[in-house]
């Protein structure tokens, strides 16, 4: 009888652990309703009339409080939110929108904080911005705790918010067409050194076009797609090189899959979706194949190839006569590029797509 019992005991329990591993298998699971997840991309896949969101699939805690969103594609209204919500939060509703959810909305920087009627908070965001999300572990106190977001790394602002029992879970809204972008759960924020190994006076403002390129600090960072010869991305300086300022250099850090990075001169017209070099009025080294292309696609033997680490400079050197402004000398002078390339160890960490610092003298 002992010995019947003892096995009774023994099916009981194990009955008692696949129920606990199933219930754990859905309260730890993702959601997400009118979107299309491959990988770490989220995509809206709805009609522009109803919300789409996704919900991740653990809340944040103090061993994981932070969380970013790469806006890969503002499609037609760049309505994208990024906060936090319950855990069983309605997936047609955008984030902040309901109770005990708060949420950073990049169409018009508002922030929504259970209320659908939003509060400025921080400047709207477009293509290639990255918005943040973390909360301060040692704020937990009393149910409360302190959210903050951040836009490409730097804090934007922050507020105090109860705490809801399951905690408080990442999520994504999303409400037109063309909406994408890509999600990091793992993403770190306040602990990189690095961007300060080499700092230089080069800002966002000091670069008068940029497609498909993010910049943060004397890093820049392809953000496109890739995925046709027409994503490229574009990174244009506001001025033009001249005798007090001639020559720049540019460190690859990370060459991503395939090292298509150029450096060159262009006109200021130069076409968004064209590699420096491809089209008239530009002239660049190319790192993939150290050949130097001349507004035309089909490039001619130049140098060596370049790696990570490399740095690629570019500049002009000016006649000795050559006075500024002079219009009429500007068209008779032939002006001749020059680049190299040699080697430079550095600290930076990795990522999936081209990085570089530009460095300007």
């Amino acid at each position: 009888m002992d010995d019947i019992n003892l096995h009774y005991r023994f099916l009981n329990w194990r009955r008692r652990i696949r129920e606990i591993r199933e219930v754990r298998a859905v309260r730890y699971q993702e959601r997400y309703k009118r979107m299309l997840k491959d990988g770490d991309t989220l995509s809206y896949q709805g009609n522009s009339d109803e919300v789409g969101c996704y919900v991740a699939s653990r809340p944040l805690s103090k061993g994981n409080c932070y969380f970013e969103v790469t806006i890969m594609d503002t499609g037609v209204r760049g309505t994208i939110a990024v906060g936090l919500v319950p855990q069983y939060y309605k997936l047609d509703h955008q984030p902040g929108w309901l109770p005990h959810s708060i949420a950073y909305h990049a169409d018009d920087g508002k922030l929504y904080n259970g209320n659908p009627v939003g509060q400025q908070f921080g400047p709207k965001c477009n293509r290639g911005d990255r918005i943040g999300c973390g909360i301060y572990a040692d704020t937990f106190d009393a149910g409360l705790t302190t959210v903050f977001f951040t836009k490409n790394g730097k804090e934007v602002g922050s507020v105090v918010v109860p705490v809801a029992p399951d905690g408080l879970f990442p999520a994504i809204g999303m409400h037109s067409l063309g909406e994408e972008v890509r999600l990091d759960l793992q993403a770190e924020w306040g602990t990189e050194e690095e961007d300060s190994v080499m700092m230089v006076d080069s800002h966002e403002d000091e670069w008068g076009r940029l497609y498909d390129v993010q910049v943060s600090g004397t890093l820049l960072e392809y953000v496109g797609k890739g995925k046709s010869i027409m994503d490229v991305g574009l990174a244009q300086a506001r001025q033009p090189l001249c005798t007090r300022s001639h020559y720049f250099e540019v460190e690859i850090v990370d060459p991503g899959e395939k090292c298509y990075i150029a450096l060159g001169l262009a006109r200021r017209d130069y076409p968004k979706n064209r590699h420096p070099g491809w089209s008239r009025g530009s002239v660049a080294y190319h790192a993939d194949d150290g050949k130097i292309f001349h507004g035309s696609g089909v490039g001619d033997p130049f140098g060596p190839r370049c790696f990570e680490g490399d740095i690629m400079g570019c500049g002009i050197m000016f006649p000795r006569d050559y006075e500024e402004g002079d219009t009429e000398r500007e068209r008779q002078t032939e002006m001749d590029t020059h680049t190299h390339r040699h080697k430079k160890r550095v600290r930076q960490r990795r990522t999936h797509t081209h990085r570089c610092r530009e460095r300007q003298r």
